[in-house]
């Protein structure tokens, strides 16, 4: 049985790797190595021979066997040997020096076990003698098996991780300084928006109040002005009936000026005659005394038979002359036509627009069952006019300007007077609604259409029916008649053209062309055009005289409603169902751009007498004034 050496001080010894390391001391003591013995074969009698209190003997597992094949030490094991020798100093010293060639493994810090930190603490300390009592009970308990596993695990580092709960503790005051610094921050925001939300609040309450005390003035105003209304109302009554005063006093001092130029012409005649009798009657006399008392007579009777009145109105000879023959009218420039007026003429679609033939004044029927008359281009109202049941759909003046047709959807044709203020005759022989009227150059007679398929004339004089014009198959949508002749003409919705002879009642020529319902037609000032339209959008032109078509254009697909030619037949402006009116040059054949007039349907349009202003009126209630 081999026997272990003695056993040097404990406190003197160090674990490396399995090998326990003697330290030199300043005493002189001698240092002793524990190397490894090979295991011998004990006799079950000598184990039971042992003593309980004799030291216990080393396992051999405890040790690792120092070969020839750990030459080769890892960077690991060097940093150990280095770092044991540091600290034990020279006792160290006989340990092999470390070898780094090829050493590829990186620098790891190996956690120390409780023993060794024990040890490590307690030889740091210089308390051998602990040291050393230590080493005797942790060896005897280890053999006994006295110690759990847990008793040898790994010993946390405590300094680092005291150090790392410093700079936990020293990132947290730095986190708790940064909230510190935002909540100030965050304190002084808040005080700021609440002294923010108090100002804001206060000047609500200030409006608030405001508001109430503009509600309370508004009511006391509203209050106060109520007894305004009535008087306001009477006040516009007082000024339209101004206006109408004022209007028929111009018509009036303009008929008895044209009584005084015709008395004065009259006393003129009468004077040429009594001087041309008194010449004959000498004359007379110095032939035969007894001869001129008869022949005075004679001629007084014929006269006498002549100043009676017939009661039926005669329809003039057809060789009269158009006085617009004769005149030179400056073409209209279409193209450079702009909206300079704008009135707000009706509470519902304005139908129908005509100029007055002498005087600057406008006259517009609508579908509110309304006639008004206004000042030209101003837009003031002169006088308006209520008595049909139904819409009015078109309008014409007398000739001499001192009476307004009125056509309407009721069937009926109603003629005013300006000076009597009221309708003064109403013709009602039409069985259906009354689309257009139209006066003869005259003044005795009066032209309407009808959706009862016919068109009537009318003598104003006694106020019947002189002529009845059958033959469309379809509602009558416009009549006109021919300058300063017997001719009327109309448009159906059965897509034809008549025109007819007021003396006889007959259709003298019907032009075919159309594909949809003719909407109008209309004959120039010269009587040297005729022109149609119809709901497709198309516009024709026609040859009466040879009763065929000259030119089409297709302003489509919108319908065309109503057209208008100016004085000098230069230019042709169609009222479309886009808003629109399409201008086309008539001498040069050529279509100008479209003019934007209204925000709706155009119902009517009209050249003034000189051909400067286009007039326009719409279903968006408004009348627009184009220069």
């Amino acid at each position: 049985m081999n026997t272990l050496p003695a056993l040097p001080p404990k406190s003197a010894l160090k674990r490396t790797n399995g090998e326990l390391e003697p330290e030199a001391h300043a005493e002189g003591r001698r240092s002793y190595f524990l190397d490894a013995v090979p295991p011998v074969a004990a006799d079950d009698d000598d184990d039971d021979d042992e003593e309980e209190g004799s030291v216990a003997e080393i396992p051999i597992e405890e040790f690792e066997d120092i070969s020839d094949s750990e030459g080769e030490e890892t960077l690991e094991r060097a940093v150990r040997n280095i770092t044991e020798r540091n600290f034990f100093g020279g006792a160290a010293s006989n340990v092999e020096p470390t070898k780094f060639t090829d050493v590829t493994v990186s620098l790891t810090k190996r956690p120390e076990v409780i023993d060794d930190y024990i040890r490590n603490f307690l030889s740091s300390k210089g308390l051998l003698l602990s040291l050393e009592a230590f080493q005797n009970e942790w060896y005897e308990f280890q053999q006994k098996g006295k110690l759990s596993p847990e008793d040898v695990t790994i010993v946390p580092d405590v300094y680092l991780r005291n150090q790392e709960l410093a700079d936990a503790l020293q990132k947290l005051r730095v986190d708790v300084d940064n909230y510190k610094e935002i909540a100030t921050k965050a304190r002084a925001t808040y005080d700021k928006l609440r002294k923010e939300r108090d100002f804001h609040r206060m000047h609500h309450k200030r409006v608030v109040q405001e508001k109430n005390k503009l509600i309370s003035d508004i009511k006391r105003l509203k209050k106060h002005y109520e007894g305004y209304e009535p008087m306001l109302k009477q006040l516009q009554h007082k000024y339209e009936v101004a206006m109408k005063e004022k209007m028929l006093t111009k018509l009036e001092r303009d008929r008895l000026a044209g009584r005084s130029t015709g008395i004065e012409q009259t006393k003129s005649k009468d004077r040429a005659r009594k001087n041309s009798a008194k010449d004959a009657k000498q004359r007379l006399e110095a032939s035969s005394p007894t001869s001129s008392a008869t022949g005075s007579i004679s001629d007084a009777k014929p006269a006498a038979s002549r100043s009676k009145p017939s009661k039926e109105s005669v329809l003039p000879t057809e060789d009269r002359i158009n006085p617009h023959l004769t005149v030179d009218y400056i073409p209209t420039k279409i193209d450079r036509l702009k909206q300079v007026h704008v009135i707000k003429a009706h509470s519902m679609a304005v139908s129908g627009v005509k100029f007055h033939p002498r005087k600057h004044i406008l006259a517009t029927v609508s579908d509110d069952k309304s006639w008004k008359m206004f000042a030209f281009p101003s837009g003031e109202l002169i006088m308006s006019g209520e008595g049909h049941k139904d819409w009015i759909g078109d309008c014409d003046f007398h000739p001499r300007g001192t009476h307004l047709a009125t056509s309407s959807g009721d069937g009926t044709v109603k003629i005013w007077d300006f000076s009597k203020g009221l309708a003064t005759l109403t013709l009602s022989d039409h069985t259906q609604a009354v689309w257009g009227c139209a006066f003869h150059d005259t003044g005795d007679f009066l032209a309407s259409c009808s959706m009862d398929h016919t068109a009537k004339l009318w003598d104003l004089h006694t106020g019947k029916c002189r002529q009845t014009f059958r033959g469309h198959a379809d509602s009558v949508n416009h009549v006109a008649f021919q300058p300063y002749s017997n001719t009327i003409v109309t448009c159906s919705g059965d897509k034809t053209i008549s025109l007819w002879d007021c003396r006889t009642g007959l259709c003298s020529q019907t032009l075919y062309g159309h594909m949809n319902a003719i909407n109008s037609v209309i004959f120039s000032a010269k009587s040297d055009l005729v022109a149609s339209c119809d709901a497709d959008g198309v516009v024709k032109f026609w040859d009466i005289r040879n009763v065929s078509e000259l030119d089409t254009i297709d302003f489509g697909p919108h319908p065309a409603n109503k057209l208008t030619i100016d004085p000098a037949s230069s230019a042709l402006a169609v009222a479309s169902n886009d808003g629109n009116v399409k201008l086309f040059n008539i001498r040069n054949k050529t279509v100008c751009q479209d003019l934007v007039a209204h925000d709706d349907a155009v119902q009517a349009i009209s050249f003034d007498r000189t051909g400067e202003f286009l007039v326009t009126g719409g279903s968006d209630c408004v009348v627009r004034i184009f220069q």
